[in-house]
């Protein structure tokens, strides 16, 4: 998704007067590409858990560094469970670590969607993942 943003940005050679707007235009690009992408996956079925999970460290040694993974691939999983834009909403907010406002402008709707969004997100992957902090 990302070369695909930047493709995009390079073919229409837009011209940007500050970091911020061009910070916007890359993030609703962004985001409307992985909301098609999603689309294509839910009728097509190509999207698969295993391509949101990374491979789990070689280093058998460093037990807490594998339990570590282990709990970001069980959230990689719970989040590719949840609906396209709570999930946008959790990973641009609490990830990416955009505001409230950023995230509102990036999926085109309000702060008050966003926040609603992001608490019943975090409902179900607390749900989802049992007592693990979140």
């Amino acid at each position: 998704m990302a070369q695909e943003t930047l493709l995009r940005l390079h073919r229409h050679g837009l011209g940007f007067a500050n970091d911020a707007a061009m910070g916007g235009w890359l993030y609703r690009v962004t985001v409307n590409l992985c909301f098609d992408r999603a689309r294509a996956a839910r009728h097509s079925k190509e999207l698969q858990t295993s391509e949101l999970a990374e491979p789990l460290s070689v280093d058998a040694a460093a037990e807490s560094a594998v339990i570590r993974q282990q709990q970001k691939q069980r959230l990689r999983a719970a989040l590719a469970k949840l609906p396209v834009k709570e999930r946008a909403a959790v990973v641009l907010r609490e990830i990416e670590g955009l505001t409230t406002a950023e995230v509102a402008a990036a999926l085109g709707s309000t702060e008050g969607t966003v926040r609603s969004q992001i608490f019943r997100a975090m409902a179900k992957l607390r749900e989802m993942l049992g007592q693990e902090r979140l």
